[in-house]
């Protein structure tokens, strides 16, 4: 449906939904929607997977059917735009190349320089009215290239490729060469090189890698267009949203501000809801109460009776639902460690073995203190989670020393959960590792997890990855560890999980030391990223944002490191222009100077031989000749005359080389 023109100043309405529903057999998975999407904004929509997310997607992009509420209401208004939609996991796939790909983004202003560039082949070799006609032609697509920026979507193409991880050398790869992941980003490419006016996204954090992410991030926030963001990646939704639209029990709710101050808010929210519920109970049980023990006295029935139109009365407030339950997650230790916790020194750090061996570090050093929460970053493959192997001697180490303190006790989180035996039930897990403890204190520990009743006599192998990683969170705690190890411990756990984790990290006392992906735990639990990349480590005290704000300053450090050396360079440049050029006006001045010279000489020279002719006809006067005297001066002279001719012969032949 196409918006009316507004005015100036005024903020246009992209999506306007009121009171929409969505069943699916009989049973409403949307419930009274109500959602608004205005031109420039972005929107970040959470929720627990199932909850609806992506069919309001679908319905927004008309892709399924809405429908109304029970009392027939409900409506949809979709403003008349260009809109770009990136499904979940989902890639472009086509023979062409990577560039080819891309270049068809603007196929209209690539057809249009080629239509142009024919004109001005023509236009060579043309006249008359032809001419005119072609000229003509050529300057309205000439102003409408311009107007679209056409001289810079090379630029543009490859500025995007680059950013979203595609090197030179790629550009010619076949797209179906190309993995998932890499599929996936391509299209995300191409849909920033569209540029719709609305841009919708369906988890595009996948397959992106930290350098990746922060470019994305930079160039969203610049984004010249509406955007709907549906992602678990909070610290993206953070960055990027200006409002987050909660989707829960069927029903949306709409906060202002990015994903933390989302969460506050929907904190005190519950609280508050629950608060009032509890209130409302304690009344109604009041009510209740009175009711019952005065309704059959005949003395107080009449105001029993009122009680009873007072409880009628009442709007029931909805229980509040939980749909997880959060685990209860408790990190502390019993012995304080010295303050050098683990120092490794000049450690090379290889994986595989004979052909297949690879040195990810040439030599590594790290040292971790106590009380820091060290947190490991880096791409896939850079060696993260082999440094933790290798300061617990699960790699060996081949060189240097790894150096611990005294009454140092660490605790291990493998990502894979390798220290689980399947064959193991829950109870048996724990109890194996902690054989001192009843089965009502193992229970007890179980409980807070969400282990519960027959839940403790699960097999570890028919467990999903989730309540492993919260048995293992539980064995964590009992330890009492003051060092904790921890390998991607957010993976696999849901949301609430995730919070209770942080909280009780970010709390812990004693020293951590952390690889992850996830960087809204980075940021609210870390006190030092170490980077790992291209076999270098380098540190940076702070959480995340330091890190980056950190990195920022030295790429920006760069750019003008390499702008002021380019501007040495051009300078350099001009300056040895500018000599050339007075070099060459000198030259020139003296070639003028020594050609004017020349001139100068034949005339003289001439002028002199024309001299010694009529002083030697002279001479051979023979009156001349009876004059001594006269003869002698006319000897002199033109003795003289031809020693001054051979000078400037001499000074002739030199100039003209």
């Amino acid at each position: 449906m196409s918006g009316a023109i507004l005015p100036k100043g005024k903020i246009t309405m992209l999506i306007n939904i009121e009171h929409l529903y969505k069943y699916f057999n009989g049973e409403p998975l949307l419930k009274d929607i109500s959602f608004t999407l205005n031109e420039n904004e972005t929107v970040g929509i959470v929720g627990k997977n199932g909850c609806g997310k992506s069919t309001l997607l679908k319905i927004i992009l008309g892709e399924l059917d809405y429908d109304k509420s029970p009392t027939g209401e409900g409506s949809m208004t979709v403003r008349d735009c260009a809109v770009g939609f990136l499904a979940q996991n989902t890639g472009l796939d086509s023979q062409a190349t990577v560039i080819e790909e891309m270049t068809a983004a603007f196929s209209k202003l690539a057809d249009i320089k080629k239509r142009m560039d024919e004109l001005t082949e023509k236009m060579s070799a043309c006249v008359g009215d032809e001419l005119e006609f072609a000229a003509s032609e050529y300057s309205q697509l000439s102003s409408y290239f311009e107007l679209h920026d056409g001289y810079n979507f090379d630029f543009k193409i490859k500025q995007i490729l680059n950013g979203m991880g595609f090197s030179d050398l790629s550009y010619d790869r076949e797209i179906s060469s190309l993995s998932g992941g890499e599929k996936t980003r391509l299209a995300l490419a191409k849909l920033l090189l569209e540029q719709p006016e609305l841009l919708i996204l369906d988890e595009p954090t996948n397959h992106l890698d930290f350098k990746t992410l922060i470019w994305l991030e930079g160039y969203l926030k610049n984004y010249r267009g509406a955007i709907i963001i549906v992602s678990h990646d909070r610290y993206f939704l953070d960055k990027l949203c200006s409002r987050i639209c909660d989707i829960e029990n069927g029903y949306l709710t709409s906060y202002r501000g990015n994903y933390t101050e989302y969460a506050r808010l929907k904190e005190a929210a519950n609280i508050r809801h629950l608060r009032e519920y509890e209130a409302q109970q304690r009344q109604i049980a009041q009510l209740e109460d009175y009711i019952a023990r005065n309704k059959v006295r005949a003395s107080t029935a009449k105001m029993a009776k009122s009680r009873e139109k007072q409880l009628d009365k009442i709007e029931v407030i909805d229980r509040p639902q939980n749909f997880d339950t959060p685990p209860k997650i408790k990190l502390d230790y019993t012995i304080e460690p010295t303050k050098d916790i683990v120092r490794v020194v000049g450690c090379p750090l290889a994986v595989g073995e004979g052909d297949e061996r690879k040195t990810l570090i040439e030599s590594l050093d790290l040292h971790v203190r106590r009380g820091e929460h060290v947190a490991l970053i880096g791409d896939n493959g850079a060696g993260k989670t082999s440094v933790l192997k290798l300061i617990q001697g699960i790699i060996p180490k081949e060189s240097g020393n790894i150096l611990w303190g005294n009454n140092v006790k660490f605790a291990y989180f493998d990502q894979e959960h390798a220290q689980l035996n399947p064959h193991d039930t829950a109870i048996e897990a724990v109890s194996r590792r902690f054989p001192q403890m009843t089965d009502g204190e193992i229970r007890k520990a179980l409980a807070s997890v969400l282990f519960r009743g027959e839940d403790v006599f699960k097999p570890i192998s028919v467990l999903s990855g989730g309540e492993r990683a919260k048995l293992c969170f539980a064995i964590m705690a009992l330890t009492h560890a003051n060092f904790l190890i921890l390998d991607e411990p957010t993976n696999h756990i849901d949301l609430h999980t995730k919070e209770v984790l942080e909280d009780a990290l970010k709390d812990f006392g004693g020293t951590m030391l952390l690889v992850s992906h996830d960087r809204y735990l980075l940021n609210k639990t870390a006190t030092r990223i170490i980077e790992i990349s291209g076999g270098t480590v380098r540190s940076f005290d702070g959480g995340f944002d330091a890190y980056i704000a950190a990195v920022s300053e030295e790429e920006k450090a760069e750019q003008e490191r390499e702008a002021a050396e380019k501007r040495r360079r051009d300078e350099e440049a001009a300056a040895s222009r500018s000599r050339e050029q007075y070099r060459g006006k000198q030259q020139r001045a003296e070639a003028a100077k020594r050609r004017q010279r020349v001139k100068e000489l034949e005339d003289e020279i001439e002028r002199l031989e024309s001299l010694i002719a009529q002083l030697e006809e002279e001479i051979s006067d023979p009156a001349t000749a009876a004059d001594f005297e006269l003869m002698n001066e006319k000897c002199n002279q033109l003795e003289k005359t031809r020693a001054d001719v051979d000078k400037l012969t001499d000074e002739w032949a030199e100039l003209s080389e």
